[in-house]
């Protein structure tokens, strides 16, 4: 068995493909628009899982969106976290954190260990940001900044 993807139901492809790929780095690798079913299917990929998302086509993000009947607008969706979360290493935990919120996003559980975070997608996806190998040492302004909403 092999893990392929995550799907994640969106509303907005352009607030949602500046969230990923945009603020987090992600590469959008193929994209699928079905006329008949009134769908499209983005499929992201990690930076350091681009090269082998090429061949294997996993591991990646799909982002669904399903078209809106002529003259009404989007279909509104739960706050996602009736699936838990979606989780990505990261280099650099402050970096990423920081390059989020000067983009506007909301850091819900801030980085204050140095080692964990979590965000959430404009669609409410909660995501867990890790820090890759060691936690980082605590630094401000994360290590005294408080939860906000939830993730």
């Amino acid at each position: 068995m092999r893990y392929l993807h995550t799907m994640v139901r969106v509303q907005d492809v352009d607030a949602s493909l500046h969230f990923y790929c945009e603020l987090l780095g992600m590469k959008e690798t193929r994209r699928i628009d079905n006329e008949k079913g009134r769908f499209t299917l983005i499929f992201l990929a990690a930076d350091a899982d681009e090269a082998g998302a090429a061949e294997s086509q996993s591991p990646l993000l799909e982002l669904t969106y399903n078209w809106p009947e002529e003259g009404k607008s989007a279909e509104p969706y739960d706050d996602g976290r009736n699936f838990g979360h979606l989780a990505y290493r990261v280099e650099d935990i402050y970096a990423t954190c920081q390059k989020l919120m000067d983009g506007g996003v909301t850091i819900n559980r801030p980085p204050r260990d140095g080692h964990m975070a979590f965000v959430r997608s404009p669609d409410g996806i909660s995501l867990e940001l890790l820090q890759e190998g060691d936690a980082r040492e605590p630094a401000e302004p994360w290590a005294s900044m408080e939860n906000t909403g939830s993730w």
